[in-house]
């Protein structure tokens, strides 16, 4: 946001404030100063009158002029088309030093003598404002011929470039920024009323009618004027280029103008647009358009002029002929046309970017300060009244307490100092009691909505620095919440993981639908499905980490890699979209090194040694038959992962043919519940200091007969010392016929003393008294 001193004159006395005590005032309320840039005109650069002008005998692009400097009168030649008798111009006079270094000297061009040079506005250091040499005007203020420029205030001003944050939309304008050094400073706006005689105008419901289909998020107000003899006068053309901005037209420069002043967003039509011919009244029509946006239409023509906050169609924009225009200042809340814009994109005009941060609601404010300046600086005529749409708004009320207030900002402030803030702000505190502040926001505050930003106004105001520093005291709270944990819990497995030899693999959570459905995986319906994947083969989320750890075996195995050990955590989906934590493992090809120990013939890996491994990182866990819903696992070699009598996933040999379509030798697979694997303090139990002992029986079972029922019996009927029992080996030939031998190697230890012989032969003389009754199975 561009502003310079004199602007914001027009709008807040800051005469006795110097330029660098302003910078440090808008660094202060948070309006950060971005860059100062200083206009200082020479010395003996004047104010001059030119008296006559007449061709130069020898150059036709030449004109000898005769300019009064006040002093006495100068023959100057000059070369610009715009020079002609009875402008007041800038005149650099004999030993001036320009902005360029060059110094003015008496010279002869073209055999004619001159003594001085007519200036432009680039030539005296100024941004360029004007075609050919500066045009003078009442506009800069009150001059007398001969004055140096330096001393007009207007020429020789302080620009000021503000970094905006994106919710300051209400200080996109002079008089916004103006309004927050009012409440800095604590001095009043100056505002600019129209001198409105309505006796004496036409009403403009005699040629304007305006009509809505229904009732939309949109202020809308309209002036009419018939534009008489308009000349842009020279400060606005002059500042208009120092925010580095500039249209086609007189009349939209002047709403550019207005609109960079006010904060008002104004547009300026045709009158004949909106009428044809033989009728007398204009026909303004409001309703929405193909892509639902509040868009101006010509009844008459039933043609668009402009779709509100955003574009003018050019067919509607006012041209520079005298002639009677509209003109329209517009609100509608920047939250509305946003998310529009959002929803449906369409082409933006130049005042789209103000009206998404927050225009000023405050219309008739800026209708009346432009149809000043048209008065001022025309002999227009304007309509009196105005044609008016205006939508329902409900006041934002926010109630904060002092005790809130001081709390937030660890420091005691005057009850009276805030609410002088606040009201300085535009803020109404009529409601307020003894301890409760009730404040009304008002409608150009768009970005206040809680109480916190309400004590941000009043710290920027009070100032950051003014208020005391003191130690900041608070009691920690634990930090070691479920996130923590469940953090923690998941380096520990990676880790353990890491230290069995694994390697992490890291893959999308998306997945290849068409692969899934090959392995028997189910995917969800069309509703769920991904509208947008990064590529084809990612077009789902998967269900499994276990096909992601399969392509990345392959790829290794492809590369050279004779033993894949992965593993990986992450997020799996159900066909409904429930998400779930997985820990999955793929050992596959050799399970060791070549070595002189394996004579560099290492041996496959095998279901025992992928179970130990799991072991290792999980811990003592159980194997129960089980039947897979997909198909990448063996038939015979495939079973659920028991830990604390609770299923926690599956632990398989991959299919010969999916190894065979992965170019894979050997390999096994885990899936589990990360969610289910145990983690938390473990509780110590005393070890007994007596020696254990170890007894192995071979018995007797039928082929079919599975393990299951065999440990059930065991596990009934043990005694106390009997601490651990697990299978150890089985055999079968022919004179077993239909039978076996399994072999269980038992450990049994007492806490209170050292087992004697009898006690051991007691303890297995049970097991297998049980054995034998249940089971009806004895010793081999």
């Amino acid at each position: 946001m561009i502003v310079t001193r004199s602007w914001l004159n027009e709008w807040i006395d800051l005469s006795a404030v110097t330029t660098e005590d302003l910078a440090k005032k808008l660094n202060s309320i948070g309006l950060e100063v971005d860059r100062i840039h200083s206009y200082n005109i020479a010395k003996k650069i004047i104010v001059g009158k030119v008296l006559e002008c007449e061709k130069h005998p020898d150059a036709d692009k030449l004109n000898v002029c005769k300019v009064d400097i006040g002093t006495s009168i100068r023959q100057i030649v000059c070369g610009a088309s715009n020079v002609r008798a009875g402008l007041d111009v800038v005149v650099a006079t004999i030993g001036a030093v320009m902005p360029s270094g060059v110094v003015i000297k008496p010279v002869k061009l073209r055999g004619v003598e001159s003594e001085g040079m007519i200036c432009s506005a680039t030539e005296i250091g100024l941004e360029d404002a004007h075609d050919g040499i500066l045009e003078l005007d009442s506009s800069i203020g009150v001059y007398e011929l001969g004055q140096e420029v330096c001393t007009i205030d207007a020429l020789n001003d302080d620009l000021i470039e503000i970094e905006l944050t994106a919710n300051r939309g209400d200080c996109l304008s002079i008089r916004g920024i103006a309004r927050d050094l009012s409440a800095a400073y604590d001095k009043p706006l100056i505002e600019t009323l129209i001198n409105e005689d309505e006796d004496k105008r036409v009403g403009i419901g005699r040629i304007l009618s305006l009509s809505h289909e229904t009732q939309l998020d949109v202020n809308l107000r309209y002036r009419a004027v018939d534009i008489k003899e308009l000349t842009i006068p020279l400060i606005v053309k002059l500042r208009l280029a120092q925010i580095e901005e500039s249209r086609s037209t007189d009349i939209e420069s002047l709403m550019l103008y207005v609109t960079h002043s006010s904060g008002v967003i104004l547009r300026a039509y045709k009158y004949e647009f909106f009428s044809s011919d033989g009728e007398s009244i204009a026909k303004i029509e409001l309703k929405k358009d193909e892509n639902s946006y509040a868009s101006i239409y010509s009844s008459v023509r039933a043609e668009k002029a402009s779709t509100i906050g955003i574009i003018q169609e050019d067919v509607s924009k006012a041209k520079d002929e005298e002639r009677t225009v509209l003109i329209e200042a517009s609100y509608i809340p920047p939250d509305i046309i946003s998310k529009k814009m959002q929803e449906s994109k369409i082409e933006s005009g130049p005042m789209y970017y103000r009206t998404s941060r927050g225009s000023e609601p405050e219309l008739n404010q800026g209708l009346d300060f432009c149809l000043n300046m048209i008065e001022t600086y025309s002999s227009s005529l304007v309509y009196g009244g105005t044609i008016e749409l205006c939508d329902s708004y409900e006041d934002k009320i926010i109630t904060v307490t002092k005790k809130e207030i001081e709390e937030i900002i660890g420091a005691k402030i005057d009850r009276v100092r805030i609410t002088k803030i606040l009201r300085n702000l535009g803020f109404d505190t009529n409601k307020s009691s003894q301890d409760n502040f009730v404040i009304t926001v008002p409608r150009f505050r768009h970005d206040i909505t809680h109480k916190q930003d309400i004590v941000e106004e009043i710290v920027r105001l009070v100032g950051i620095d003014n208020i005391a520093s003191k130690p900041f005291v608070f009691a920690e709270s634990s930090k070691l919440q479920d996130d923590y944990f469940a953090y923690k819990k998941r380096s520990i497995y990676r880790h353990k993981a890491a230290q069995s030899g694994f390697f992490e693999n890291v893959a999308f959570v998306f997945d290849e639908k068409k692969v899934l459905l090959e392995c028997g995986f189910e995917t969800t319906n069309e509703e769920l499905e991904l509208i947008n994947p990064i590529v084809n083969t990612l077009d789902t989320l998967r269900p499994t980490l276990m096909t992601g750890l399969l392509k990345a075996a392959s790829h290794n195995v492809k590369n050279g890699i004779n033993s894949v050990k992965l593993f990986e955590v992450g997020s799996i989906f159900s066909p409904t979209r429930e998400e779930s934590l997985k820990m999955a493992f793929i050992f596959s090809g050799d399970k060791e090194k070549d070595t002189l120990l394996n004579a560099g013939k290492p041996r496959s890996i095998d279901f025992a040694h992928f179970t130990q491994k799991i072991s290792d990182i999980i811990g003592e866990f159980e194997l129960k038959e089980h039947e897979t819903k997909h198909n990448l696992s063996h038939t015979y070699q495939c079973a659920s992962v028991i830990q604390n009598d609770e299923i926690i996933g599956e632990l398989f040999r991959l299919h010969p043919s999916v190894q065979e379509s992965y170019d894979l030798e050997s390999t096994y697979l885990c899936e589990l519940d990360f969610i289910k694997l145990p983690y938390g303090l473990k509780t110590a139990k005393a070890s007994s200091k007596y020696q254990s002992s170890i007894r192995d029986l071979s018995i007797i079972v039928p082929k079919t007969m599975k393990y299951e029922e065999v440990k059930s019996v065991i596990e009934k009927n043990a005694t106390k010392e009997l601490i651990r029992f697990y299978p150890v080996d089985k055999y079968s030939d022919k004179t077993l016929g239909k039978n076996m031998s399994l072999s269980i190697r038992f450990v049994l230890q007492s806490n209170e003393k050292t087992l004697e012989e009898e006690d051991i032969t007691s303890t297995m003389e049970t097991i297998l008294k049980s054995l034998n009754e249940e089971l009806k199975v004895g010793l081999r």
